[in-house]
């Protein structure tokens, strides 16, 4: 039986983009292709949704944040949901003042990401997961010495941080997705309480 033929060419272009944007770069701690992490969270994505602009923007996530990659070259390239989207992702570009600490900096990103669409939030499941699969394997290897790997160095700053990502995420409940992030966060830093 052949199999269904579906128009993927934005998500190719995407995904070639992403490979030479993020070319010779290694994940941080991993030692592999940094171009792993994105096509992992891609991959997260196609999970929810089979919508190719999300899937680019999925594989395109981390080019503002990580590489000489500008908005208005994503937005010529993959048009103007795409290049937002990654916009809503990116970290670096909404923290324009040097001065705010690490803490400030990921609540800034929380409550942005708080207010996002459906569509964005689905974006930054994709890499949240990545990243939560990628800490669950180290913490079961290292132990607490992985926080060292950081700039942050405590548990409980990650731990804040991962749970309240879990709680902004909350609209995606039904995902399983959004029930593995919520289990590893659980796993690696114990269950809330109160």
């Amino acid at each position: 039986m052949k199999e269904k033929s579906i128009d993927s060419s934005l998500l190719d272009r995407a995904i070639l983009f992403a490979v030479k944007a993020h070319a010779d770069t290694e994940r941080k701690g991993k030692g592999f292709p940094y171009i792993v992490h994105p096509l992992e969270a891609m991959a997260i994505v196609a999970t929810m949704t089979n919508d190719q602009e999300l899937l680019a923007a999925a594989v395109l996530h981390d080019t503002i944040e990580d590489t000489d990659t500008t908005m208005e070259q994503l937005c010529a390239e993959f048009g103007p949901r795409v290049a937002k989207l990654v916009e809503t992702e990116t970290d670096q570009h909404f923290s324009a003042d040097k001065a705010l600490t690490w803490h400030q900096r990921k609540q800034e990103s929380l409550n942005r990401l708080a207010s996002a669409s459906r569509d964005a939030m689905i974006v930054a499941l994709g890499d949240k997961l990545s990243n939560m699969r990628g800490i669950a394997q180290d913490y079961a290897a290292l132990g607490d010495e992985l926080w060292q790997r950081f700039n942050v160095k405590a548990k409980a700053d990650h731990a804040w941080r991962f749970r309240q990502l879990a709680e902004v995420l909350k609209p995606l409940g039904e995902t399983f997705a959004y029930q593995e992030f919520r289990k590893l966060v659980e796993q690696v830093f114990g269950e809330e309480n109160g």
